[in-house]
């Protein structure tokens, strides 16, 4: 080792800096290829009874998030996520606002201003043969 040049002392270096890079990236690759993604969440929400909603009331379910909506016609629900960014819209007596850009809703869903360019999302609801408010998300 006494009589090592330096030009092969360089070889050696980036041979080593060479062979490290590519064990990095062999890693990553790896780790890449073993990636399991975590199981999609539940798109069925079981809200409760249909006797806990009044007629002609909203109430808001907020690990969906969305609104429960019960009138003379039965039930909808509208998701509270904002067609913009994703963000969740909160509710206002006018109807809905966005607190990350500002965009505004009516109590109906229907956009009024942007920047998002849709209204809120309508989600299905079932009663159950057990009379239990389902919910679902797709």
């Amino acid at each position: 080792m006494a009589n090592l040049s330096r030009r092969d002392l360089l070889k050696i270096s980036a041979q080593a800096l060479l062979g490290l890079s590519a064990m990095l990236g062999i890693s990553g690759i790896i780790r890449f290829l073993s990636f399991e993604p975590d199981p999609p969440p539940p798109q069925q929400f079981e809200v409760g009874s249909t006797s806990d909603f009044l007629p002609d009331t909203r109430t808001i379910i907020k690990t969906i998030p969305a609104v429960l909506i019960r009138s003379s016609n039965g039930f909808n629900a509208l998701s509270l996520t904002c067609q913009h960014l994703g963000c969740t819209v909160e509710s206002k007596s006018d109807g809905f606002t966005c607190p990350c850009h500002g965009s505004r809703y009516k109590p109906n869903g229907q956009l009024i201003q942007g920047p998002s360019d849709k209204g809120l999302k309508s989600l299905r609801v079932e009663i159950s043969s057990a009379d239990k408010v389902i919910i679902f998300k797709s």
